[in-house]
């Protein structure tokens, strides 16, 4: 059962684990905007000062928190739609250690996310889910064309 907001969810010692001394009290707050950023639960209880424990049963205890935490996701879903968006609209396969980016991996990533992005989306806006997978659905059809015809123009530039 969902406890109302504002009281404190009390979380036991050894599951405190990461957490140093007195915890920020607008961590929610930061998890939840790292959240939205980094779509990583793990880097945001660290940016937050938190354990992953503490933001997982304040999540399960708190309905209000948990709907926060849908919409952040959703939230960083759509930066990374975006983000791979803007890599094959630019041509940008380069990482930040002179690597490759892994258009089929984020690919596949959004894919297995796609249901949980439906669902917080929906909850977000007046749109039904069946019209936010057609959405989605078209992006990701878009994103492998872009792909193809990256490839198919390599391919032609190496011939």
């Amino acid at each position: 059962m969902a406890k109302p907001p504002g009281k404190r969810i009390a979380i036991r010692p050894d599951l405190k684990l990461g957490e140093s001394g007195r915890i920020n009290k607008n961590w929610r707050r930061l998890f939840l905007d790292s959240l939205a950023e980094s779509s990583n639960v793990t880097l945001s209880a660290e940016r937050a000062g938190v354990s992953t424990s503490r933001a997982y049963k304040v999540r399960r205890e708190d309905a209000e928190f948990a709907r926060a935490w849908q919409m952040a996701l959703a939230e960083g879903y759509l930066h990374l739609e975006m983000e791979v968006l803007r890599r094959l609209r630019d041509g940008d396969s380069k990482t930040t250690d002179d690597g490759r980016f892994d258009f089929a991996n984020a690919i596949r990533l959004l894919a297995a996310h796609r249901d949980n992005a439906v669902r917080a989306a929906g909850e977000v806006r007046d749109v039904s889910p069946a019209e936010i997978r057609a959405s989605i659905d078209r992006k990701i059809e878009d994103i492998r064309r872009r792909i193809a015809r990256q490839k198919a123009a390599a391919e032609g530039k190496g011939a």
